[in-house]
């Protein structure tokens, strides 16, 4: 999939500059639904930081420099970027855990997880669709390399995760059959019918098109890496279900959150030039609906997390994500 870093109103999980403490929305604990008995004593901050350290070092290890070596620097150069927050892959294996899995056995997913992400911030960055010039507190791609090198950075990455998956993943821990269904799930989050869809309507328009927009542009990720994470451990098709809501509605919410304090934010800076991009709850409702629809996509989330009881506090990982979504309460990587 996901997920304090602030994230921009970029199309996915991240933003590049940080929001002032001062508009940020107040601090939430990372809890369960009062429904729920599950602990509320979990440290997000030292379990994402400690797995961005492991990501970081597989995805070096996974994007070798090689002939032709200008690819390979501009492929790297958006993955490896040091602004990357990792969302997606530490969403795969807190699911992968959640149902007892091997860590190892989610790491090929969660590293291709990250590859297919980046590919799609390179191409949404491109001047023909957003028209970013940075990302992740750096230059974006195409302005780094060109647009020519940023196309095929980007189209080189969506394989080389495919392949990642299949060659790297240990076959003692995850069955093949497991393996094709999470292949098919990444496609379909970016494919057409997904992450893709979800673009061309954010740049063709239409009425009514936010909903659609939001959940195929930023729902599909955090469904994605939810529901890869559960692929490989082996879950039950309707606890896959669940994780598919679940992250949908967390990925979405991650997105209503971060256009609410980008609002905020230009409001409080003069001479701010606001250049609103794209269908957002903001842009199209205002700020008090949106965050009338973030309330509503937090309780959503954890209400799918309920049914996930029985696995007993490997599900509060997944819970402190919801909070952490609405709250921005740390910023990951800080070390204080």
């Amino acid at each position: 999939m996901v997920f304090s870093t602030i994230i921009s109103s970029s199309p996915h999980l991240y933003l590049p500059r940080r929001v002032p403490t001062n508009l940020r929305p107040p601090p939430i604990r990372c809890s369960s639904s009062s429904s729920s008995s599950v602990s509320i004593q979990f440290d997000l901050k030292t379990y994402w930081t400690t797995l961005i350290g492991e990501v970081n070092q597989k995805l070096e290890e996974a994007i070798p420099v090689q002939y032709p070596e200008k690819i390979y620097e501009a492929m790297r150069y958006s993955v490896l970027a040091k602004g990357g927050k990792r969302a997606p892959p530490v969403m795969c294996v807190a699911a992968c855990e959640l149902f007892g899995g091997n860590r190892l056995a989610a790491f090929p997913t969660a590293c291709a997880l990250e590859m297919v992400h980046a590919a799609s911030l390179i191409h949404d960055d491109l001047p023909c669709m957003d028209d970013d010039p940075s990302r992740r507190g750096q230059p974006s791609n195409h302005t780094m390399y060109g647009v020519d090198m940023a196309i095929l950075a980007g189209d080189a990455l969506f394989p080389l995760g495919f392949r990642h998956i299949v060659s790297h993943t240990p076959s003692d821990l995850v069955p093949e059959p497991r393996l094709l269904r999470v292949i098919t799930e990444i496609a379909q989050a970016v494919g057409s019918t997904g992450m893709a869809a979800g673009q061309f309507i954010d740049l063709e328009g239409g009425p009514n098109s936010v909903e659609f927009v939001q959940e195929k542009k930023f729902g599909e990720m955090g469904e994605c890496s939810a529901v890869c994470g559960g692929i490989l451990a082996g879950a039950e098709d309707d606890e896959i279900q669940r994780l598919r809501r679940y992250g949908r509605a967390v990925g979405v919410l991650y997105q209503v959150v971060d256009d609410i304090l980008e609002e905020k934010m230009s409001r409080s800076e003069e001479n701010e030039e606001r250049k609103k991009k794209g269908k957002s709850y903001v842009g199209v409702y205002g700020v008090e609906k949106a965050m009338e629809v973030a309330e509503e996509l937090r309780a959503k989330a954890k209400q799918e997390l309920d049914g996930f009881e029985k696995y007993g506090e490997s599900v509060v990982p997944l819970y402190s994500f919801v909070d952490y979504a609405a709250g921005r309460g740390f910023n990951v990587g800080d070390s204080s």
